[in-house]
């Protein structure tokens, strides 16, 4: 390993240097054992201990003194958003802007997994990827279910199912002993592999990989299964990439850690993994550990939190479900607070949180960043409880959907977004996509893959890539002009998909034309000069990751409907019980606590029932929080 790079990489003078280039400041040993190790770790990181800073830090570390010209640094990640904030970070630098160019890869592990052995597997066997998509694969399949005449003894035996639909429109492969097998959504076989039924739904399975249209999950089966066909590919991926960082490692499903314990298992690899088992998300049912599950027994730690105090520190240290960790806070000391409200006070609860936050947090720092409204549940149910949920507290609050009018011209508004932030390449991928999303609406076939597009003007292949030039590059503000390319669009469509337009109705909506508007900024209340700023709600789910200024976190009933979990949580804490012990409902509870609860730092507030809270009330003001009443 020392061969591929620079022996002084990670001398102290090196180190500081480039922090100091990037504004970081290193005042613990545990931020340096990281940075300078060279060998397979694990470290768990708390949150807030700048562990993404961190990484950056070292990549372009490696990257200034990285040698070799044909193998490269491996960084994986979950979402491409945690993909995208390495990225920033290592574009600060000419060294780490390295790493975004061959023979490097960073992106995401589906990314890796179709890059480098699912789309080779299906090549291999002469067939081109439409779509990998769980939505598109799912409106594919069953538009095939019900209109193909092959799949009639399905039809009828699925239609005594109250899940028939979903196991159509779920169905994956898994690789069993090198087999790939079509399966319902939990895993296992709908029905006998002899009954017509059973060979009906692995044709319908077979069709649609045929036509390459698939799932997520199945391009992980299919790797898995040209591993095992090929035992010689783990190895050379392996060879090609002898550093491996992983980060956001407690989101790694069994699957995935399976496959990649497969081509990243020899001791040959190093392979480093960065995460916080604390903060993930809980799954239900016993799960059979795996020997490489994150973090390892002997894993390195980053205690040490410079978003938060030592008030928030204590309450996240004590909710610690996965792995028990005692977390420092070097933030902000800030508040920790507790709301009680009564039946008739509900709706004062979110009001009373963002009178407090300008109170205790500076002005600038509220409009740069608003108060955060967190609850572990959206929208209410049938129980009869209340409240139960965030719209209990927000009045008028709803999850939206998924705009679908006007769907189109979003789309192309983000790809000329894209485009003119530099990234030619992920403009036009995220365009195609949207057209061949509209032509499996209106179409039984699909346009091809962007790289086999024709690139003469006379052809169909030809005019598609002037319509994507001229989308990404003309102004879209005019009702006529955007007709225009609407009508281009729809011309063009049988040409490329090869079979007649049959739904063009459905495509009213999603093609039809929306007025750009700006978002405006996030409303102030009449008495703004008391520094009061308008909060944003949502789920505790979609913080994660973030950091707020305020946060405050609604008592909201478990799924269950039998407890409350902000009310669960106080009782952990006043009892000073290990949460890891707890029920598996009341670990539920804390373990999305602990994701809210480390977001904010300057406030965290919680909302619960005086009632329910009362027993717990003296045991929270010896911490040192405040409580009011709404």
């Amino acid at each position: 390993m020392t061969s591929l790079y620079a022996p002084d990489v990670f001398i102290k003078d090196k180190v500081e240097a480039l922090a100091q280039q990037l504004g970081l400041e290193l005042p613990h040993q545990e931020q340096w054992d990281f940075i300078q190790s060279s060998e397979t770790l694990d470290l768990q990181a708390a949150p807030g201990s700048g562990k993404t800073s961190l990484i950056g830090l070292k990549l372009a570390l490696l990257c200034q003194g990285w040698t070799s010209p044909t193998r490269g640094i491996c960084v994986l990640s979950h979402t491409n958003t945690a993909k995208d904030e390495i990225t920033n970070r290592l574009t600060a630098t000419p060294a780490g802007r390295r790493l975004l160019q061959y023979p490097h890869f960073i992106g995401t592990i589906q990314a890796f997994t179709n890059t480098f052995l699912a789309l080779p597997a299906l090549w291999s066997r002469g067939i081109e990827v439409q779509t990998v998509d769980d939505q598109a694969y799912a409106d594919e399949a069953l538009r095939l279910f019900e209109r193909h005449p092959q799949f009639r003894k399905l039809n009828t035996a699925l239609g005594h199912r109250t899940n028939g639909p979903s196991l159509v429109a779920e169905a994956r492969y898994v690789c069993d002993a090198g087999e790939l097998i079509a399966t319902g959504p939990g895993g296992t076989p709908p029905f006998k592999a002899s009954s017509d039924s059973g060979q009906q739904f692995a044709a319908l399975k077979e069709m649609l990989t045929e036509r390459g249209v698939f799932r997520y999950h199945d391009m992980f089966a299919l790797a898995e299964h040209h591993l095992f066909h090929h035992p010689q590919l783990a190895p050379a991926v392996a060879h090609r990439f002898p550093f491996v960082l992983l980060d956001e490692m407690q989101d790694t499903s069994d699957l995935q850690q399976r496959l990649l314990d497969k081509v990243f298992g020899s001791p040959g690899t190093v392979v480093q993994r960065v995460g916080d088992v604390n903060q993930r998300i809980f799954a239900d049912g016993p799960d059979a550990a795996q020997p490489s599950s994150f973090p390892l027994p002997h894993a390195a730690q980053l205690p040490v939190s410079r978003r938060f105090g030592s008030k928030v520190a204590a309450l996240a240290s004590d909710l610690t479900v996965h792995r028990r960790q005692h977390i420092d806070g070097a933030g902000h000391d800030g508040t920790v607070a507790l709301l009680l409200f009564d039946d008739d006070t509900v709706a004062e609860v979110v009001p009373a949180f963002e009178r407090m936050a300008a109170i205790t947090v500076p002005r600038q720092l509220l409009l740069d960043n608003p108060p955060r409204v967190l609850g572990a549940r959206l929208i209410q149910g049938s129980a009869k409880a209340f409240p139960q949920s965030l719209s209990c507290y927000v009045p008028g609050f709803t999850a939206t959907p998924v705009q679908v009018t006007g769907s189109f011209i979003t789309v192309t508004r983000t790809a000329q977004a894209l485009r003119q932030s530099g990234d030619n390449h992920a403009a036009v991928t995220l365009l195609w996509k949207a057209i061949r999303d509209v032509a499996r609406l209106a179409s039984s076939g699909a346009p091809p893959p962007l790289r086999r597009l024709d690139r003469d003007p006379a052809t169909a292949g030809g005019r598609a890539r002037l319509l994507l030039h001229d989308l990404l590059t003309s102004p879209l503000d005019s009702h006529a002009e955007w007709a225009v390319f609407t009508a281009r669009l729809l011309r063009l469509l049988p040409d490329l998909t090869q079979s007649p337009l049959k739904g063009v109705a459905r495509l009213a909506d999603p093609l039809a034309h929306i007025p750009y508007v700006a978002q405006p900024a996030p409303d102030t209340p009449a008495d703004a000069d008391q520094g009061v700023v308008a909060s944003v709600a949502g789920s505790i789910q979609s913080a994660k990751g973030e950091t707020h200024a305020a946060t405050l976190i609604l008592e909201c009933l478990e799924r269950s409907g039998k407890k409350y979990d902000v009310h669960e949580v106080l009782g952990l804490l006043s009892r000073q019980q290990d949460a890891s012990k707890a029920l598996v409902t009341i670990q539920r509870a804390a373990q999305l606590v602990f994701v809210g609860a480390t977001r904010p730092t300057h406030l965290l507030a919680f909302a619960a029932h005086r009632t329910r809270a009362e027993p717990h009330i003296e045991a929270m003001t010896a911490r040192g929080w405040s409580v009011s009443l709404c």
